[in-house]
């Protein structure tokens, strides 16, 4: 196992705190500071897996720092955002304009895209836009308690 300084350890659990793998570390490492460190050895400065338990208190903060930071930033990766996508899809239907398979897919990506099919936002309507009905049956507040009741009972 590689001695590792203090410098490569912070390396190592940012890169892990920013969902690198192990090995995308470990290779990382190799090529930056110029020293061999395994996969296992890497994944052993990320708290979240088992064999990162016992990684130190102030490493550990460190993690959960550069995670946290990591989440908030989503929008700084181009892909996350709507405006890039459709930039993508739209350069690919401009290079291939008359590619009979992916050209209609690629616009129903867009279009999803645009309907907003892809976020966790979704409206649910009733027919033409309006809200949906609902319908009361015609069981009655005294039957429906006296079957609660009967259910009750029965354990």
């Amino acid at each position: 196992m590689a001695r590792i300084t203090k410098k490569v350890k912070l390396f190592i659990v940012r890169m892990l705190a920013e969902f690198e793998t192990p090995t995308q570390a470990a290779k990382t490492v190799k090529e930056i500071f110029n020293l061999d460190v395994s996969p296992q050895q890497c994944e052993s400065y990320d708290p979240t897996k088992r064999i990162g338990q016992d990684l130190s208190q102030e490493l550990r903060d460190k993690f959960f720092e550069y995670r946290r930071i990591a989440n908030e930033e989503l929008e700084a990766i181009p892909i996350a955002n709507k405006r890039y996508r459709l930039q993508l899809l739209q350069g690919l239907v401009d290079e291939h304009p008359n590619n009979p398979v992916f050209t209609p897919k690629w616009i129903e990506q867009a279009a999803k895209e645009m309907g907003g099919q892809f976020t966790n936002r979704q409206e649910i309507t009733g027919v033409g836009g309006k809200p949906i009905e609902t319908v009361n049956s015609n069981v009655s507040t005294e039957s429906y308690l006296a079957a609660r009741e009967r259910v009750i009972d029965e354990y």
